[in-house]
């Protein structure tokens, strides 16, 4: 590890990523002053929650699209992965959507706060960036959820009866 490399990981800390977070990349962060965390509150910005073995098909599918790189949050003692994305999609009406999005663990977050990777004791463990956000591009949730849904659609056991 070079000095420069050193002095960085030893300055880095919530408020500092967290303002990197907010000039860099465009989220709107701040700092849990009772955890430390760093959060961003939801809006414009929003996350697709679904279990990373769903999620890393879903990360192939974009990339073959061109879509990305698109941040995504690891949260590895729960097995998820959180696609940030642009909050540009309509509520969902369809309750057979609705239906298949529930029985694959696949959470729309539109409001509310999101944690985010920070730096320190602890914090490492409980997220992860499996793509770090580094610019202001995020996907279109309305993409990161067709994507998802096509993949379930494929997953369907085909019905043979109809042949």
């Amino acid at each position: 590890m070079t000095h420069a490399h050193t002095v960085a990981a030893t300055q880095d800390s919530p408020q500092s990523r967290s303002l990197f977070y907010r000039r860099i990349c465009g989220l709107p962060t701040f700092v849990d002053p009772a955890t430390g965390r760093i959060m961003m509150s939801a809006g414009s910005t929003g996350a697709v929650m679904m279990p990373a073995d769903l999620a890393q098909r879903v990360k192939v599918e974009l990339h073959r699209r061109n879509v990305g790189p698109c941040p995504i949050i690891g949260h590895p003692r729960a097995g998820t992965w959180s696609y940030l994305i642009r909050a540009d999609m309509h509520p969902i009406g369809d309750p057979a959507v609705v239906a298949q999005l529930w029985r694959a663990r696949v959470v729309v977050v539109r409001d509310g706060d999101i944690a985010l990777p920070s730096p320190g004791p602890g914090h490492q463990v409980a997220r992860t960036w499996v793509v770090a956000a580094t610019t202001p591009f995020r996907p279109s949730g309305t993409t990161v959820l067709a994507c998802v849904r096509e993949l379930l659609d494929a997953d369907k056991p085909r019905d043979r009866s109809a042949h």
